[in-house]
């Protein structure tokens, strides 16, 4: 089975592109950006609660790098249920990291706020291919990849 996710690209300030993703977390529509340089998915510590009652939030041990930063303390929380169109992750632990920095510059650029990052964990695992030319994110399920 393969899943396509659309994606819009938002020019930034002449200085390039980012691939914006609408997904379900949980039942609630969630606005995430494209990062194939980003080892794992993260989401913001602060919009996470709109997503996720699920007050069992651990501290991470070790610290995260990227983002603009060098390190920075993360946390995980289980999200019950990640929708990538007909893709459905359930019970994904996410990754939490304090993403102000990026949602205070998107805010200058005037644009949505985001929620997280898709990163490369689940894009490898499902073995995603970026379709410019549609717009589009193609999953492959992890069956037809064995």
């Amino acid at each position: 089975m393969t899943t396509k996710l659309s994606f819009e690209i938002l020019p930034i300030e002449n200085d390039g592109f980012h691939l914006q993703l609408k997904v379900r977390i949980n039942g609630s529509e969630a606005n995430l950006i494209l990062d194939t340089g980003a080892s794992r998915s993260v989401f913001d510590e602060t919009r996470i609660t709109l997503f996720t009652k699920n007050n069992h939030v651990e501290d991470n041990e070790r610290l995260s790098t990227g983002l603009g930063t060098n390190t920075m303390t993360s946390k995980n929380v289980i999200l019950e249920k990640l929708e990538l169109n007909e893709l459905i992750i359930e019970n994904y632990e996410a990754t939490i990291l304090d993403l102000t920095h990026v949602n205070e510059s998107y805010e200058k650029l005037e644009l949505e706020l985001i929620d997280g990052v898709l990163g490369s964990d689940i894009l490898v695992e499902y073995n995603a291919i970026i379709d410019y030319g549609k717009k589009e994110l193609v999953f492959s399920s992890k069956t037809e990849n064995k």
